[in-house]
């Protein structure tokens, strides 16, 4: 269904280390004033919420998630898992993500959103990055239905761009894709959000590198959860 204006407009912060990485968002994020792109560290976001790219076991020993883990603590990695096991059996799905207290005052809350079902794996082939980015912003969308108002704003690294080794222009067009559908539709559940990306493959797979792709999304209306 549509988006339910009434919740205030999310703060959308992309931040990473990487110069290449930042100035391919500046491309394709070039008509969205409204996000705040940054050079720097995740860490140094003061926002309600980190989106931190991870494997489909929550094994946060690479990347990202391990730089996350050393500054929450090891009590991070435990509730992630604790929240795939009671959500998804023990394996998180690319397309899926969860959100739990993140047990500080910045942030509030951590979402996970696997880029790859392996720590490691090479990602650059695939659309994995659309998927997670979508499923984090989805994890917005249901926190703030659970608990309207709890996450204002978000931070985001470039998902896949170091570890699953996608190259920074694809990087940011198969973000910008996933921010995009985030704006224009709240999914019923994650299965519904990986079927409007995936039937769309052949529009983003063939889209020149220059020109991110919105991704249409259902025609059909969806129950908000």
């Amino acid at each position: 269904m549509s988006v339910n204006r009434v919740q205030p407009p999310l703060k959308v912060v992309l931040s990473d280390v990487s110069t290449t990485v930042v100035e391919a968002w500046r491309a394709a994020f070039a008509g969205n004033p409204e996000i705040a792109i940054r050079q720097g560290s995740i860490l140094d976001q003061q926002v309600d919420a980190w989106v931190s790219p991870t494997n489909s076991r929550g094994r946060m020993d690479g990347g990202v998630d391990a730089v996350v883990k050393r500054h929450l603590g090891a009590g991070i990695q435990l509730r992630v898992q604790r929240a795939i096991r009671a959500g998804f059996g023990g394996r998180l799905p690319v397309g899926s993500a969860v959100c739990v207290p993140s047990g500080a005052a910045n942030p509030r809350f951590l979402i996970s959103a696997p880029t790859m079902e392996e720590s490691s794996q090479n990602v650059s082939e695939t659309l994995n990055v659309a998927l997670a980015c979508a499923a984090a912003f989805q994890a917005v969308h249901r926190q703030n239905a659970q608990t309207p108002g709890s996450i204002g704003s978000v931070a985001l690294v470039g998902m896949g761009a170091r570890t699953g080794r996608v190259p920074a222009r694809v990087c940011a067009n198969l973000m910008w894709s996933g921010y995009t559908l985030f704006n224009d539709h709240c999914f019923e559940d994650y299965d519904d959000l990986r079927s409007t990306i995936v039937a769309q493959l052949d529009d983003i797979e063939n889209a020149p590198v220059e020109k991110p792709v919105r991704i249409a999304p259902p025609a059909r209306r969806t129950a908000r959860r």
